[in-house]
C-alpha cells in the first residue's frame, strides 16, 4: 500500500508561493515612527490570512512566518528578531486556517471569525513582544513603552482589519477556480 505524504508536492508549492506573497505584500510597505521604533502597515497579512483560510493551518502558519521572517531578514532593523516574527505570523496563520478548517461550506460568517481570530492572535503577541522588549530588556519608561504600544497596537488593528476585509473577499473569489482546479484534492 503507498503511503501518501502528510505534504504533498503541490501544498509544498501553494505554501511557497504564499510565503512569497506575504514576503512581497510585506516589502511594499509605509513606515510610522514610534516614541521608541517603528511599525509599519502593509499587506503582507492579508496573504497570511489567505494562506490560512485556502490551505489550512500548517499551510497558513508556514506561508505567513516564513513569508514575514523572510523579509525581517532582509532589514537590519529587523533581523534580530525575525525569529519571534516567524512564531507571531505562524500564529497568526495557523490560527485563520484551524478556525476556517471546519468551515467546508464556505459560510462567509466563519470565514471573517477565522481571519479575525488569526489577526487577533498577532495583534496581542505583538503587543506583549513590545512590552517585554522595551519595558522588561530595554528598561525604558512605562510612559514611552505605553506611546509606543498604543502606536503599534493602532496600526497592527488597522493592518488586521484589512487583511481579514481582503482575504474573505480574495478567498470567496478564488477558491471556486482553485477547487476546479483540483487544488484541494491533496492535502
Amino acid at each position: 500500500m503507498e503511503k501518501r505524504s502528510v505534504f504533498s508536492t503541490k501544498k509544498l508549492v501553494l505554501t511557497a508561493l504564499m510565503a512569497a506573497l506575504v514576503f512581497c505584500f510585506t516589502y511594499l510597505h509605509i513606515d510610522i515612527p514610534t516614541p521608541l521604533s517603528n511599525t509599519m502597515l502593509h499587506l503582507g497579512n492579508v496573504m497570511g490570512i489567505l494562506a490560512g483560510l485556502l490551505f489550512g493551518p500548517v499551510s497558513g502558519g508556514l506561508a505567513a512566518g516564513l513569508g514575514s521572517g523572510l523579509y525581517d531578514m532582509m532589514d537590519p532593523r529587523y533581523l534580530p528578531t525575525c525569529w519571534l516574527t516567524f512564531l507571531m505570523k505562524f500564529a497568526m496563520g495557523w490560527v485563520a486556517g484551524k478556525l476556517a478548517e471546519s468551515n467546508k461550506d464556505q459560510v462567509l460568517w466563519r470565514n471573517i471569525v477565522a481571519g479575525g481570530a488569526g489577526s487577533l492572535t498577532y495583534v496581542v503577541l505583538y503587543i506583549l513582544k513590545t512590552f517585554v522588549q522595551n519595558r522588561l530588556i530595554y528598561g525604558y519608561e512605562m510612559e514611552a513603552v505605553l506611546a509606543t504600544m498604543v502606536t503599534k497596537g493602532v496600526t497592527s488593528l488597522a493592518n488586521g482589519v484589512i487583511a481579514v476585509v481582503v482575504a474573505v473577499i480574495l478567498n470567496k473569489a478564488m477558491r471556486p477556480a482553485l477547487e476546479r482546479a483540483g487544488t484541494f484534492d491533496q492535502t
